[in-house]
């Protein structure tokens, strides 16, 4: 394993899902250049349905798992991103050199709430799954102009 990866964790609410999103979407876009983390500020368990959509764009998230933050307390990171409003909120002291972005991301099972069937709920995931792709894409730039 390649030690001068940076480190990257994707903090949300619960990490059943829009953090798991996005580290599925930041291990396969970016496995030689990143380490990729997740967690919460609770614990919510992996969302079915964020598998099921992250399965259908070639991205297997099953082994993934719903952590809380103190679950990675003996780890180092270089970039703390949280993705939802809330756990910006919420985010807690990082020591050292950690740099805190925000990226807000729609919460999937919120928006999916209101469809009528399982068909438009999972185009909600689809949407936020495809946004977090998207941002996961252009992330190297956007951490690049953060360097000295």
């Amino acid at each position: 394993m390649n030690t001068s990866r940076k480190k990257i964790l994707f903090l949300c609410t619960g990490n059943s899902c829009r953090s798991q999103m996005a580290e599925g979407w930041g291990r396969h876009l970016h496995p030689d250049r990143y380490e990729f983390f997740s967690a919460g500020i609770e614990k919510h368990g992996l969302n079915p349905l964020a598998v099921r959509v992250m399965a259908e764009a070639g991205i297997d998230i099953s082994g993934q798992r719903s952590k809380l933050l103190s679950e990675l307390l003996a780890t180092t990171f270089d970039y703390v991103i949280t993705v939802c409003d809330h756990a910006h909120a919420q985010c807690p002291f990082f020591p050292g050199k950690t740099n805190i972005l925000h990226r807000q991301f729609p919460d999937p099972p919120r928006l999916a709430q209101t469809a009528a069937g399982e068909e438009e709920a999972l185009g909600h995931y689809r949407a936020v799954r495809d946004a977090i792709r998207d941002y996961l894409t252009s992330l190297p730039s956007a951490l690049a102009a953060l360097e000295p």
